[in-house]
This record gives structure tokens, sequence and C-alpha cells, in this order.
């Protein structure tokens, strides 16, 4: 009876999707299944097995992961209803399971060919490239792992049509996503070889009479869903009876280069019925086209983001020489009309009303392309919109940036970086009234607590440079921030921002605040730090004024003799940060000054104009022990201080060490650094030879970023140690490293998942249709940088236009010209040879409609 009232309850509660019953712990499901073990009891072990299926991602999470009995593993990554948000999360699990258990497996009395049976559980056709390659150098799975990048490298070189028949009569199990009526996030981000027949497979019933019927019917409709016109992008039901996840609200596929957008939009309008949210980061052929589509046939989402790489050409930054711009690489299908008149409005091929209505928060992050028109038409009906994320787009002029705010009346966030926002975006901010005047003479001073600026809990302007010497523009800034009461983020950094606008900031929120790069004085930081005691983060890197002790701003809010350790000493006493970067005027008796508010740091960076000298470097650990990020620029290092660091900050994840002075040996890093993701070394290490560069690798076996400049002992064997060493590098930046690329490039290409990559003055052997063979060969790479000092022919073959195939992610790419003799021409320069110019950089950027050449006069 006691079994039976057992068994009762267990059903109900691992069997029920009601998240209000009481969960099982994870160590308890083990206690109750080594119950069923010892009594032999197999209903205990079903629902035991079931259980752990259904919440894999909080199993994963859990402490007693690592306990969790091999069998029961076994049943649970068996069982039908196992529910992960992709596959890099199970093999996560499962990589971490055996490197915990291995030990345990090797005196068990279990052969090595039954603990595989875990490893053959994992889809390895559906890893993202990124995490495949890097488990390349993992000695226990690097032999899965290059079958794991062979399969998906097969799979991007078939057609999205052939891709069925190329796979002959073989099981497609292995290419099913997994998917269960449990499922709330569908992660495919990283995964470039998802086609539509792999999305449509995975969304369809799972039984073995109905899978040979399918091939055909899957055929047919992905090519109907791929009509050159465009005039068919319907999924018959009759055709493809998919089943509904309704579960299902997150879709994550950035990076999904091989997913026609149109039929992934299609499959999940009919699969995902409650779908909420979707980040499609990273795909060009993302249009705002492709943005109406998405929500008028998926009307419940809220949340988009459709992020790309930031325009490396930031109009303040750059001394433009030449500027063309080609015709639209992507031609419209006839059908599907654009039609702009001359007031500039645009009428759109979907109709959208009220569907929009839904999206609360946009991302669009570096989307030069997106243009007033394309925003002044959703703009109609994103009543709802409270998150805006405009940052890099540089095509919005001010005017309808202001159009936008003044539309979108529940704001609350809003990113315009490095966007052209300015006096018609402050105006509409800071007035409460629907009927705003776009009269530049407007006058502020009354304060509007019903305006929008008083509900801003976030708002980023980094970059705009609508502030000048005139009283209107000062008094614009002064205004928005006064009525800023409720900001938890504010960033200001590379803005003419002066002490009477930041004295006047009225908030008492603030969380992370940036004003980097600007001439603000530390006396009127020091009355924001005062007002702001929740503060975590502060960036007040590159500000010059910082620590002057003498105040010259008229009409400030303080004392002329103010102390440049009150700011620190202040920050010391009300805030707990977690982030800092300073520079001028940053010191030993600062670090002092500011131990109780940085016991808890995680981030600090060190710029220039900062000194910390080796007591201070030295004490560095014991005063912020969970630092997982340090960055210093010219400061003094030495062996002793990099050792004591390395074997302290044992979470250090970030390392950079630029235009460092000192005496530092390799034995600075004949440590083994575990937790180490990114490393740069800019000028500290120009002794690192080959048999250095192993060392590193073999010490930092983690690495995703590596950036070397000025090891000139370096040559072209350092390229296979660096591919071989760190397989899954997704960045490299190799500047000045001696004879790294003499003899061309080649075994760089072995790191495939390659997203940015860096190469200059390291040999003049680089072929001259590397960018070509690049953008074919690592399927990720979206930014390419180069100099023609390193070109065996002189010059470099760039991409056609107007074809997509042969750049695939490719977002940018950077020539640069030196003033050196040894640099060529090249036939790109050839318009702009009789410019003075002592640097010249050919800059190629794509978007989704056309291709942007442009020479600019500084080093990008």
């Amino acid at each position: 009876m006691l079994l039976l009232q057992l068994k009762s309850w267990f059903s109900e509660v691992s069997l029920s999707k009601d998240p209000g019953l009481l969960k099982i712990q994870l160590d308890d499901l083990i206690r109750i299944w080594n119950f069923g073990l010892e009594h032999a009891n197999g209903f205990v072990q079903e629902l035991c097995a079931s259980y752990l299926a259904r919440n894999f991602m909080w199993t994963m999470s859990s402490n007693f992961f690592e306990d969790v009995p091999y069998d029961l593993l076994l049943l649970c990554i068996k069982h039908p209803h196992l529910t992960v948000d992709s596959e890099k999360h199970l093999s996560d699990a499962l990589f971490i399971w055996l490197d915990s258990n291995t030990k345990q497996l090797e005196g068990s009395s279990k052969t090595e060919n039954e603990f595989s049976d875990i490893l053959k559980q994992i889809r390895i056709s559906l890893l993202p490239l990124w995490f495949a390659s890097g488990k390349r150098s993992s000695g226990c799975f690097s032999e899965l792992a290059n079958e794991s990048v062979n399969s998906i490298f097969r799979l991007m070189k078939v057609t999205t049509t052939g891709s069925i028949n190329a796979l002959g009569d073989s099981d497609l199990s292995h290419l099913r996503i997994r998917l269960t009526e449990y499922s709330k996030r569908m992660d495919l981000s990283g995964c470039p070889q998802i086609t539509p027949m792999i999305l449509l497979l995975s969304l369809l019933p799972n039984t073995h009479s109905f899978a040979l019927a399918l091939r055909k019917s899957i055929k047919e409709a992905v090519s109907n869903l791929e009509q050159a016109d465009g005039s068919k992008y319907q999924i018959s039901q009759g055709l493809l009876p998919t089943l509904s996840f309704e579960a299902v609200q997150e879709v994550d596929i950035s990076g999904c280069l091989k997913l026609h957008l149109e039929v992934a939009i299609e499959c999940f309008s009919k699969s995902f019925p409650c779908l909420r949210k979707v980040k499609a980061a990273y795909l060009l052929n993302f249009r705002t086209t492709t943005l109406y589509k998405l929500v008028q046939k998926c009307p419940l989402v809220s949340e988009v983001d459709i992020t790309i790489d930031m325009n490396p050409l930031i109009s303040s930054q750059v001394s433009v020489i030449s500027s063309t711009s080609s015709s639209p690489v992507i031609p419209l299908a006839p059908n599907r009309p654009y039609i702009v008149d001359h007031s500039f409005s645009m009428t759109y091929p979907y109709h959208l009303g009220p569907s929009l209505a839904n999206i609360t928060k946009l991302t669009m992050e570096g989307r030069s392309d997106v243009c007033d028109s394309d925003v002044q038409y959703f703009s109609k009906f994103c009543v709802s919109l409270c998150y805006l994320n405009l940052k890099g787009c540089i095509s919005l002029t001010d005017v309808c940036i202001a159009n936008l705010i003044r539309r979108c009346t529940k704001l609350h966030s809003i990113l315009v970086c490095h966007t052209s926002f300015g006096m018609n975006s402050i105006l509409a901010l800071c007035t409460a009234s629907r009927s705003f005047s776009n009269s530049l003479t407007a006058k502020f001073g009354k304060m509007h607590l019903d305006s929008l600026a008083s509900n801003l809990q976030l708002l980023h302007m980094g970059g705009c440079k609508f502030c000048s010497s005139t009283a209107a523009d000062e008094a614009s800034l002064l205004e928005l921030l006064s009525q800023t009461q409720m900001l938890k983020s504010l960033c200001l950094r590379d803005t003419n921002l002066v002490d009477n606008a930041l004295c006047n900031f009225s908030g008492s929120l603030l969380e992370m605040l940036d004003v980097s790069n600007t001439m603000i004085s530390g006396a009127a930081l020091n009355l924001v730090v005062r007002a702001n005691p929740g503060l975590k983060c502060l960036n007040a890197r590159g500000c010059k004024n910082l620590f002057w002790t003498e105040n010259k701003t008229k009409g400030a809010k303080f004392s002329s003799s103010y102390s440049c350790g009150e700011l620190l000493t202040d920050l010391g006493k009300t805030c707990r940060l977690e982030e800092i970067a300073l520079g001028w005027g940053f010191s030993y008796f600062s670090l002092q000054d500011l131990k109780p508010a940085i016991l808890s740091l995680r981030a600090m960076t060190v710029g220039l104009g900062g000194t910390l000298p080796e007591d201070a470097l030295i004490l560095l650990p014991t005063i912020c022990p969970l630092l997982e990020s340090l960055v210093l620029y010219f400061q003094v290092i030495s062996d002793c201080t990099i050792i004591n660091m390395i074997t302290s900050l044992r979470q250090l994840r970030t390392l950079s060490l630029c235009y460092c002075l000192g005496d530092i040996s390799i034995s600075s890093f004949n440590l083994s650094m575990p937790s180490l993701r990114k490393l740069r070394l800019e000028r500290v290490t120009p002794w690192m030879t080959n048999n250095d560069l192993v060392l590193l690798t073999q010490n930092c076996t983690k690495l995703v970023e590596l950036a070397l400049l000025g090891c000139k002992l370096l040559n072209s064997d350092a390229q296979c140690i660096i591919s071989r060493g760190w397989p899954g590098l997704i960045s490299i930046h190799l500047e000045d490293c001696g004879e790294l690329t003499k003899k061309g490039i080649s075994s760089l290409f072995n790191c495939t998942a390659l997203e940015d990559l860096l190469l200059r003055h390291n040999g003049p052997g680089v072929q001259r249709n590397f960018i070509l063979d690049a953008a074919l060969k690592l399927p990720m790479l979206r930014q390419v940088s180069l100099d023609l000092c390193d070109a065996s022919e002189g010059d470099f073959d760039l991409p056609d236009d107007e074809d997509e195939s042969d750049r695939y992610s490719l977002r940018s790419v950077k020539i640069a010209r030196c003033k050196s003799g040894r640099c060529n021409a090249g036939s790109h320069f050839a318009e702009v040879l009789a410019k003075p110019a002592h640097r010249e950089t050919l800059v190629l950027v794509w978007n989704s409609r056309n291709l942007v050449r442009t020479v600019v006069k500084e080093r990008l």
C-alpha cells in the first residue's frame, strides 16, 4: 500500500506540467533512484529518468549533477522527453559529467564501449561550429569534435534542396533538432549548417514509417519555399503535417547562414504559436521586410534582436577621402515592390496593422542600412515599444529618431550611440505634450514630470557629438539630464559633456555610468556618485580633467578647493562596484581609497594616465579576489606581479597587457590559467618565440580570443602552433609578429570558427586571393583586416559586389596602406593616389542592400 501511494505521488509530481508543484531536488531524486534499484521497482526508474529528461536544463546546473549515476544518465538522455535548449547544452553537460567521473568509470566493471554510449547520443551534426572546433584540442573528445566539424562542413556544401538526397537512405534522426512538448527555447545560434530541410524535419512526427514518405514531401516543400521570384512562401498543411510546440517561447537563429528566413518564419508561425522572443543576429539578409513578415506571421512576438556588427566607419572619428556605394546587392522580387514618393514614405508588401503593437523590445544594433522611411513606417504601430536599440544606425536622421520617440510613449530604454541623435530627439524626450514643436529655438526650463525623459531607466548616447559650445546645445543636454531622475544606466562617453550638464543630473538610482573620454571634472562626478549609492559600474577612463584640483567651469555647483581624493574616498564609502575603468590620476593611494568599494570587483581597466606601482599590482588580487577581467595600459609590470595575479586570480577570464613597461619573461605565463578566455599582449612580449607560444597554448587551453602585437621572433610555424593549440579561436589579431605570414597563410584556416581576423605587418606572403579563400573556408568570418605591406602580389582580390555565395558572413574588410615605400599602391587606391594622405585605409562594408567602399586617412 505504501509503494502504491508513493507511486501515485511520484507520478503526479514527476509528470505534472504545473510549475507551482514542488520540484524534486536532484540529490533526492538520486536517492529515490537508488531505492528503486535496491527494491527492483521498475516504475521508480522510469519516472526518475522521465523527470530528469524533462528538466535536464535545470539538472545540468545543479551542484549534484556530477553525482548522477551512469545508468540513470544514460536512460535520461535516451528518453523521448529529453528537453534541452540546444545540442550544445547537452554535449557540454555530458563532457562535464565524464570529466568528473573518469576515475570512477575506470574502476568500474563497465567496458569502454558501454560508457561511449553516452557520447553516441550526441547529434554531432547539430553542434555550433565554434563549440565543435574548440573541443578538437580536448584529448578525450577530440575525435568526436573532428567528426562534428567534418559533418557540419558536409552539410554546408550541399544545396538546400539537395541535402535530403545527399543523405541517401540513412536514418534522419541524427538531424532532428530536439523539440518536445516541454521545450521552451530553441537555440540554434552559431550553427551555419542548419538548412530549411533540417528545420522542417524537426517539426514533423518522428516515426519510422513516416520518415520515408517525408523525403519527397520535404524536397517539394523546400523547393516551393525558395522560388527565385519569391512567389511561393506557404507550407501546405496537407503536404507536411507539422507538429505544434506550444511551450516554445524563444528562438535563437543567430549565425544560421543557410536557413532561409522566409522558410523559418513560416515554420515558426505553424509550430510555435506562442513564440515571444526571436534573436537573429549577424544575418545580413535579415531585412526590414523580413521583420515585417515575422511580426505579421507571429503576432505574439514581443522581442526581436537583429544585431549585426557595427560599421567601422564612425563619422565623428574618421576623415573620409572618398566613398562610393554599389547598386543594391539583392534585387527585389517583382511582386514585392518598394514605392518611394517625394515625401520619403514607403509602401511595404506586408500590411501590418495592429500586429506590431506587441513589440516591446527591438534591437537593431549596427543596421546602417535602416533608413528613415523604414522607421517611419513601423513606428506607426510600435505603440507598445519599451526598449529600443538603434546603436550604430548611422543612416537615421535626428528628426526621424525624434518622431519615433514621440510615437512610442512607453519607452523606458533607449540606446542611440553613434547615431544622429541630437537636439530634435532631446526635445522629444523632454516635452510632455505630443503636439511638439520642431523649432530648434524651443526654450527649456520647465520640468515636465510626465515627459518621456522622466520615465527613462536606460539612456545610452555615447559618440553622439550633438553638444557644441553653443548655449542652445548645452541647455538641451542640461535639461535632459535634469529630467532623468529614474535612470539606472547612463552612457555619455565620447560626447562634449560638460560639468554644468552632469551636475544637473537629478537621478539617485544609477547602477551604470559611462563618462569616458569627456572633459568632466572629478568634483562634478563626485556629486553624482554621492547621490547614487547603488552604482555598480563606473567608466571614467580618458577623462583628463578628472583629478584637477582647481575648477574653472562657470556656474559649477562645487567648491574650487576640491581634492582629487574626495571622489575616490566617497566612492569607497558609498558604492559597491563590480566594474571600474579609470585612467588619468589613478594611483596607489587611489586604490587604497577605493578598497571598500572594490572588494566584489569583477572587471578593472587602468588606462593612460593611471599609475599603479608594483606594490599596488601585488595587492590587487588581495583587494579584488573576484576579478574576472583585468586590462592594463602603460603600466610598469614584472614577472613577480604577473605570476602573483595568475596564481591568485583563478577566475580570471580576460587579461590584457598593452604597451606596459618592465622586465617580464616567459616565466610569467608558465602557469596554468584554466579559466582564461581572452588574452591580449601588445608590445609587452617582444622576446616571444615559437617555443614560448607552445607553452602558452598548454597553459591557456580555453582561449577564444588572441591578440599579439610586436612579437617579432615568431615565424610561419607559429600559425600551426596557434591553430593546433587553440582550434576554437573566434578572434585572432596578429600584428608586427616577425615573419608569421612570410610563407603565406594556410594553418590559420584550421581555426574554422573564426569571426574576426586581423593580420598586419607579419611578412609579405599573404596570397592575392586570401580574402576570398577566408570567406569560403571560414563561414563565420565577419571582419577581416589586412595591410598591403603583406600582400605577396601587391594587392588583394575582393568579393563580388552582388554575389553572396562567395562571402558567407563577411560584413567588413579593411585594407590599410602605410606610408612606407614597401606598400604598393594597389588598384583600389588608384583614384586617390594624388591626395597627400600620410595613411589610407580602404574599408568595404556590406549590408542587406549594398556595398559601400570608403577610403579614409586613419588606420582602422
